[in-house]
């Protein structure tokens, strides 16, 4: 193999193979890699950062218990909130029956299944409240008394709702005060 001064190989195939490149194979074992790195820190960010789902969920209850706690001041009408660990449906008094009654015709009203994986979680008088985990066993029972009440006259049972995903720290809470001022706070997740 004959070599120049400078020691290099003046064979041109050696020479040839060396300007050629990379190979298909090894260009897509590299985005590969690539790809699974970044999928990863994606999901590691989503894991300690806060939880978009749970928080979508606390702001819609939120605005619904708001507009109720309008209505029933405007309309003179009571309303409830009965809750189990995968979601929420709203009753409302009926004086006529003297008992609550599921609210009909109304889609913002109607039962709401939470997103998966999350769960609520509720607090009356500071004590943690066992909540069904279906409406199906509620739904057995004669006499329905919701949780949380929004009367007429402007009070609302004071509460606090805790909304998070299944095996994190992390959940938001959503506190009504008697006199229907509502708060939503964040807890457990890392800072950014």
């Amino acid at each position: 193999m004959p070599t120049s001064v400078t020691g290099t190989s003046t064979d041109s195939r050696l020479a040839r193979a060396a300007e050629r490149g990379f190979t298909l194979l090894e260009l897509l074992v590299v985005v590969a890699i690539i790809g699974i790195l970044v999928g990863a820190v994606v999901l590691s960010i989503g894991v300690v950062g806060p939880d978009r789902e749970a928080e979508q969920e606390v702001q819609r209850l939120r605005g619904l218990i708001d507009l109720l706690h309008e209505d029933s001041l405007m309309q003179s009408r009571d309303y409830g909130l009965m809750l189990t660990t995968g979601g929420y449906r709203f009753y409302l008094y009926d004086y006529k029956q003297l008992k609550w009654l599921q609210v009909a015709g109304d889609r913002l009203l109607e039962e709401h299944a939470l997103r998966k994986q999350l769960e609520l979680g509720l607090v009356l008088d500071g004590k943690d409240v066992e909540l069904e985990k279906k409406f199906e066993t509620i739904d057995r029972e004669k006499d329905v008394v919701p949780q949380v009440m929004i009367l007429s006259s402007g009070e609302l049972t004071p509460f606090g709702l805790h909304v998070a995903r299944v095996g994190t720290n992390g959940h938001y809470t959503l506190t009504g005060e008697l006199d229907g001022k509502l708060n939503v706070a964040e807890e457990g997740y890392a800072v950014r």
